[in-house]
């Protein structure tokens, strides 16, 4: 008996030690996150609307070739024809209300959409519909069409109206993922911050209501910490950072870490900055419409 015993012993050491050993998660768990969405048929695509400023825009100095030769793999852009073409920069070419073409550069779109089909292997379609120097009045519904000289949509074109037209096109082509929104210069004095919450909670009720995307994701993003003298955003920023209390199924991302475009008395974001906000953006929707984290 006391043989058998011994010969059995290690067989019952191993039989605890692995019912005592935590099971391990699978490497590759969170890559299949989005199995949860329906696999996209052909021609199908994930929709993304980026709109804003002229930080949304980029004014990132584009200082590679392939800043202006790469084409982005499995993203695509709607085009001035209302057509899915593969992207490149810059992103912000088609938008129908932007300002003159040399001002378009490197946006957080690049690494916002590299990012986004890189991690889940599915083709982003982006709508980019930003216009430097606009303030959120002029991005409400019944605003009046727009008189920015530099617009090429002065007179005849209304911000809204123009974000809701292009996505709709583009809603053709796939389902409406999220809402990229990156703004506030305009409206980051103290007398302005203090309105901003309800202007922006409504913006998105509204963005969502035309879309009929009631859950939609809508991401906003800080300001540059340097304005100012490192006091132009505070303010901002601060509200910014509680935009989930005012807009449902929202969140923000930071700017820290990010860099000028010229000097500290320029509050766009040089290239470095717009690439590093793009993969922020990246993050949160990649946790918020596929579950994937990391």
């Amino acid at each position: 008996m006391k043989n058998l015993f011994t010969l059995l012993l290690p067989a019952l050491l191993l039989i605890s030690l692995m019912a005592c050993t935590p099971k391990k998660r699978p490497e590759k768990e969170e890559r299949y996150a989005v199995e949860k969405l329906s696999p996209q048929k052909d021609g199908e695509y994930d929709v993304y609307l980026l709109i804003g400023q002229s930080n949304m825009a980029g004014r990132g100095y584009m200082v590679l070739p392939a800043d202006t030769n790469y084409i982005m793999q499995n993203v695509w852009l709607l085009n001035g024809d209302d057509i899915p073409e593969p992207a490149k920069n810059p992103m912000n070419r088609y938008s129908t209300v932007r300002k003159p073409m040399d001002q378009q550069r490197i946006s957080p779109a690049t690494t916002f959409g590299e990012s986004v089909a890189a991690r889940t292997g599915r083709r982003i379609l982006i709508v980019m519909n930003a216009l430097g120097g606009s303030s959120i009045e002029q991005w409400s519904k019944d605003a009046p069409v727009i008189s920015d000289r530099n617009s090429i949509g002065r007179d005849t074109l209304q911000l809204y109206a123009e974000a809701i037209r292009r996505a709709k096109i583009a809603q053709q082509y796939g389902t409406l993922r999220g809402i990229l929104w990156h703004h506030g210069e305009a409206n980051s004095s103290a007398s302005k911050v203090v309105h901003y919450p309800y202007q922006l909670a409504q913006l998105a009720e509204n963005l969502r209501t035309d879309l009929d995307a009631p859950d939609v994701p809508f991401i906003a993003g800080e300001l540059a910490y340097w304005r100012n003298e490192g006091k132009g955003s505070v303010a901002f920023n601060e509200m910014i950072r509680q935009i989930r209390t005012f807009v449902p199924n929202s969140d923000w991302i930071s700017a820290e870490g990010t860099d000028p475009m010229k000097d500290e008395s320029d509050y766009h974001f040089g290239r470095e900055g717009q690439l590093l906000l793009g993969r922020r953006y990246a993050e949160k929707i990649l946790s918020l419409v596929y579950g994937i984290t990391g």
